[in-house]
């Protein structure tokens, strides 16, 4: 345990949750990736295909962090497993925060060109993750960081006037 708190740059037991919560999130995504490629309800191979897709999803997130980890500035390499979790909970919020919005304003699949509705439901859906991303990165406790992440994000898509 004390190698993983080495490897990681946790110094408090309380920052184990993200490492417990990331690995959570991991297994259970596994799940439901395993539940959608295998349809049968063989439990036994559900199981197995969950193992090996976990598997798979754990190297190629520690990739990730090898490329990402020079390119972000945090002070704790366990801080990206908490930028991590952020994302992913931003891009689900979004999700559920833009379906009833879209539907609010009346646009449905069934009233418009399914290509004109998905280009709207993207806009949308991309508008309220920018702000949910600032917000959930404020709950865990990496507003800077996020800020930082949406001003580098405007600029690109050439809203420089909206950033300091």
């Amino acid at each position: 345990m004390q190698k993983f708190k080495q490897r990681w740059e946790i110094q408090q037991n309380w920052q184990l949750i993200f490492p417990v919560l990331g690995i959570s999130v991991l297994v259970y995504s596994s799940y439901k990736l395993a539940l959608v490629f295998i349809k049968e309800s063989n439990i036994y191979i559900t199981i197995f295909s969950t193992i090996i897709l976990s598997f798979l999803l754990l190297k190629f997130i520690l990739f990730l962090f090898l490329k990402l980890e020079k390119k972000w500035v945090l002070t704790y390499k366990w801080e990206m497993i908490r930028v991590f979790i952020v994302f992913s909970i931003t891009g689900t919020a979004s999700i559920f925060v833009g379906r009833p919005i879209i539907r609010l304003i009346g646009i449905t699949k069934e009233n418009l060109n399914p290509v004109i509705y998905w280009i709207l439901y993207i806009i949308i859906g991309l508008i309220f993750y920018q702000i949910l991303l600032v917000c959930i990165g404020w709950l865990f406790g990496q507003f800077q960081f996020f800020w930082n992440f949406e001003k580098k994000m405007l600029r690109r898509f050439g809203l420089k006037r909206f950033v300091n």
